[in-house]
């Protein structure tokens, strides 16, 4: 059973004039296993909102489906396994941090003995401490976003799903944020999250999907997708004349004293080596170099 299963999922909204209808989705397909960290990743108005607002329930589909670890999406056994930081999180901001965490605890009817010992241990976890009596409207956008993850964690759910939730935040507390969520895997718990700080989803995710007008256009594990999307080759060499590298037009850069070439494929590669082999050059090293997942999300969107 995986924890979430969307199958060609459509969306279509009416224009204010109800007039024309605009296909926001356009057959989804995804799947993310339990215990995954999933990237959800896409340029503004692709759809990342939409589908998490319909795998949430907040919306209604046209068609498709949707199970969330074995329940249908919108029913109360679904929603009981997941916790939602939305992208732009908006609390009562006459309470404090405690105050929310309870209040959001009790929506589940958690025991006040269990609430108040969940409360106390969740707000260590997002870097509160001190601070749980500080009003929300004193808070910074980050602390916010610290405190909307601790409501969202507050009954212990399976399922996590985070819409942006680097946002506001500073490299120490994205550094922070991305050790919680590495934590919260270490636990068993599922994650899909979509954001566009690509370098931090590279550090964390197992699995990208990549949504392009209401479409996924590419998905899989993330070490198959970089390991099999090389950039281009560097090889590093020396003994070969620079004035002669001029002569014979080869492109090339110097660092820390040898010459640099990069070649995009491996005929390129074959052809550099010959040269500098029959130039009696001495090659140091070949190093393929990796495309980055911003690589692999630029390329994509390009096509």
């Amino acid at each position: 059973m995986k924890a979430l299963d969307i199958l060609n999922l459509k969306k279509t909204f009416l224009s204010n004039f109800l007039i024309h209808k605009y296909r926001i989705l356009n057959g989804i397909d995804l799947s993310v296993e339990k215990g995954e960290i999933y990237g959800f990743l896409g340029p503004n108005g692709a759809g990342k909102t939409t589908t998490i607002k319909c795998v949430l329930g907040l919306i209604s589909f046209d068609s498709g489906e949707i199970s969330i670890m074995g329940h249908p999406a919108g029913t109360t056994a679904g929603r009981r396994t997941l916790g939602f930081l939305p992208e732009h999180p908006y609390f009562y901001d006459y309470l404090n941090a405690e105050e929310l965490i309870t209040f959001s605890g009790r929506l589940f009817n958690i025991p006040r003995k269990q609430l108040k010992a969940r409360t106390k241990e969740l707000i260590e976890l997002v870097g509160l401490k001190n601070k749980e009596n500080l009003k929300l409207k004193k808070f910074s956008k980050g602390m916010v976003q610290r405190v909307g993850l601790a409501q969202a964690l507050v009954h212990d759910p399976d399922f996590l799903i985070l819409d942006e939730p680097f946002s506001g935040l500073d490299p120490i507390g994205r550094k922070e944020l991305r050790d919680i969520i590495l934590s919260l895997k270490e636990q068993g718990k599922t994650i899909f999250f979509s954001s566009h700080i690509l370098q931090d989803m590279e550090m964390m995710v197992d699995k990208v999907g990549i949504i392009l007008d209401g479409k996924i256009i590419k998905e899989g594990k993330l070490n198959q997708l970089i390991s099999h999307s090389v950039h281009y080759n560097e090889i590093i060499f020396s003994r070969i004349d620079k004035k002669q590298l001029i002569e014979d037009n080869i492109a090339f850069q110097e660092r820390d004293g040898n010459f640099i070439l990069k070649s995009e494929s491996s005929e390129e590669t074959n052809r550099d080596i010959e040269y500098i082999i029959r130039n009696k050059g001495s090659i140091i090293s070949v190093i393929p170099v990796k495309m980055t997942l911003e690589d692999i999300f630029l390329k994509e969107i390009k096509r």
